[in-house]
């Protein structure tokens, strides 16, 4: 069943880009300058040119910087490929960025190159990255467009990948692990979970909702774990918080199930995001988590025109574009940990243990969460105090949210 969902996933992104096309046919790149992020390879290069040779090198020398290159140690050649909003996005791919910055800070000798592929296609995400590798030692390609990278890693074996938001796949569609490809999806049912339990507990008008793109598993887990937490707190506070659904936006994931839903359609639509936020908003919602990208930015519009509504972000900390005048509308944001774990992945190459692997984070390795700290949310403190008893419970397994196919639904949902 899982190779073919997966089959399933890979021809339904074919069908709809990611985000929306833009103009340009070839990818961009753009590499981070060295007073911005890094030392240019150039820099790199010239300053070995330069290096004194008075004295020879010994031959011990040689095999130990021989052995230093094949560890890890060398300067890396990072490319990140997104598509189509880029590294500045302020949201999925900035996080992935994030990470390699930071990496960097700690080995100034390695460089980064951002290459935004700008249509979304899954054919047209393969083909930059295999534009481009043989220009570097490591790769990092951020969302599931890029699943069908694996034959292009096995046909370079001296390239390091990192993928994230996908396990990478066969040309039948088929997942396959792969030597030279750390692949990490999350568990972002969790994250929702958290989320849901922020709206039950803080709704005053007993009504919240939450807004998707596009019925992709991902997307699928956020809303099935929300509606998971909703439910929670209403059997374990005694409270009857409805999560409102707009029939005409019913979302249809990658094996033609009804997921039910407020999904939009896109990654990219702010006038409809829009549309379906007003339209919640009269039906009494005061609370809503969105997770739909770009598309999110119209619900966020709507949410600031309305009176008394909050908003919860997604991926990242959202809480800088709630800014609404002299307040803000942002109740919390939901975490998918990415950056910490792009950092993670490529001090593993540094330190020579790197491993390809097909990966799913969660809670226990802090890379699912909820924002929480003083100044980045409005939760009460009674709200923090009962979502982190069970971020405990859910960590040790005790929780367990429902997700687009581990078999349970947020109806079946029990704990």
């Amino acid at each position: 069943m899982k190779k073919k969902v997966l089959a399933l996933i890979l021809s339904s992104v074919m069908a709809l880009s990611l985000f929306g096309c833009g103009n340009s046919d070839q990818p961009a790149t753009e590499e981070v300058p060295a007073e911005e992020a890094t030392e240019s390879t150039d820099d790199a290069d010239a300053a070995t040119e330069e290096a004194p040779e008075a004295e020879a090198e010994s031959t011990d020398d040689a095999a130990e910087a021989e052995a230093q290159e094949t560890t890890g140690d060398a300067a890396l050649k990072i490319a990140i490929v997104s598509s189509p909003s880029g590294v500045d996005d302020g949201s999925f791919n900035e996080d992935n960025y994030n990470g390699i910055l930071t990496f960097i800070e700690s080995h100034p000798d390695c460089t980064v190159t951002p290459v935004q592929e700008t249509t979304g296609d899954v054919t047209a995400a393969v083909q930059a990255v295999a534009d481009i590798v043989a220009d570097y030692d490591v790769i990092v390609c951020c969302g599931f467009q890029f699943a069908g990278i694996a034959t292009i890693a096995q046909e370079n074996p001296d390239v390091d990948f990192i993928l994230v938001d996908s396990f990478p796949s066969d040309a039948e569609g088929n997942e396959v692990t792969v030597d030279n490809i750390y692949a990490m999806q999350f568990a972002e049912q969790e994250s929702g979970f958290f989320a849901g339990m922020a709206a039950a507990l803080e709704t005053k008008s007993n009504k919240v909702a939450v807004v998707n793109g596009i019925a992709y598993p991902s997307n699928v887990n956020y809303q099935y774990g929300f509606e998971c937490g909703v439910k929670y707190v209403n059997e374990t506070e005694g409270t009857n918080v409805e999560i409102v659904e707009l029939a005409s936006y019913a979302g249809t994931d990658v094996t033609g199930a009804n997921v039910g839903g407020n999904y939009i359609g896109s990654f990219a639509d702010e006038a409809t995001g829009k549309v379906v936020g007003n339209a919640l908003i009269a039906e009494g919602v005061d609370i809503v988590f969105v997770a739909a990208g770009a598309s999110g930015n119209g619900v966020l519009t709507a949410v600031k025109e309305a009176e008394g509504v909050s908003f919860i972000g997604c991926d990242v900390d959202q809480y800088d574009d709630g800014a609404n005048g002299d307040a803000n509308v942002v109740l919390t944001s939901a975490l998918k940990v990415m950056h910490l774990n792009v950092e993670r992945s490529l001090n593993s190459i540094v330190d020579g243990t790197f491993k390809g692997a097909n990966v799913v984070l969660q809670a226990d390795t802090d890379s699912t969460g909820y924002v929480k700290e003083d100044g980045r949310c409005q939760l009460s403190a009674d709200t923090i105090s009962k979502i982190d008893a069970a971020y405990e419970q859910v960590k040790g397994g005790t929780i367990v949210p429902a997700a687009n196919f581990n078999g349970v639904t947020p109806e079946d949902f029990t704990w």
